[in-house]
């Protein structure tokens, strides 16, 4: 292709220019601060202490083309294990729990609003309508019911 047929060099991109990947960075260029180093090459390349997965079935040709087993795949799986982090209901993770009384409850409130009467001024009264949109806000779940019987 001419340089006549590219047109106008103003309104043509730029030509990216070759890096050389072969080039070792800097180690001011680098995301990584090693303290005491004055070149990133002099750190060297320390390599796992044994092989990952030599003896796993699917390290050949011939066990990659049969395949594994489901059983065999699921006979390898670990379970995640988990230990409870006390966030739970009545969980407290320094202590010995939360304790409830009569002035929190522990059924948890819906949405409120406010009952439309226009004779009353506006109180704290509202009433339970259920929950909007299938989630509730952060406000509303700190929201809980107090029976009656406990007031």
């Amino acid at each position: 292709m001419k340089d006549a047929d590219m047109g106008d060099d103003v309104y043509q991109p730029q030509q990216p220019e070759a890096s050389d990947l072969t080039e070792q960075l800097d180690i001011e260029d680098t995301l990584e601060n090693r303290a005491g180093l004055t070149d990133l090459l002099d750190e060297g390349y320390s390599p796992p202490e044994r092989p990952w997965a030599v003896e796993d079935l699917g390290t050949t040709a011939a066990e990659q083309h049969s395949g594994e087993p489901l059983e065999g795949r699921l006979a390898r799986e670990l379970p995640d294990v988990t230990e409870a982090d006390g966030d739970d209901l009545g969980d407290l993770s320094d202590g010995d729990g939360e304790l409830w009384d009569a002035e929190v409850g522990t059924v948890r409130a819906g949405r409120l609003t406010r009952q439309l009467d226009i004779n009353e001024p506006d109180t704290l009264a509202a009433e339970d309508v259920g929950i909007d949109g299938a989630a509730a806000s952060a406000e509303e779940a700190a929201m809980h019911v107090v029976p009656d019987s406990l007031r």
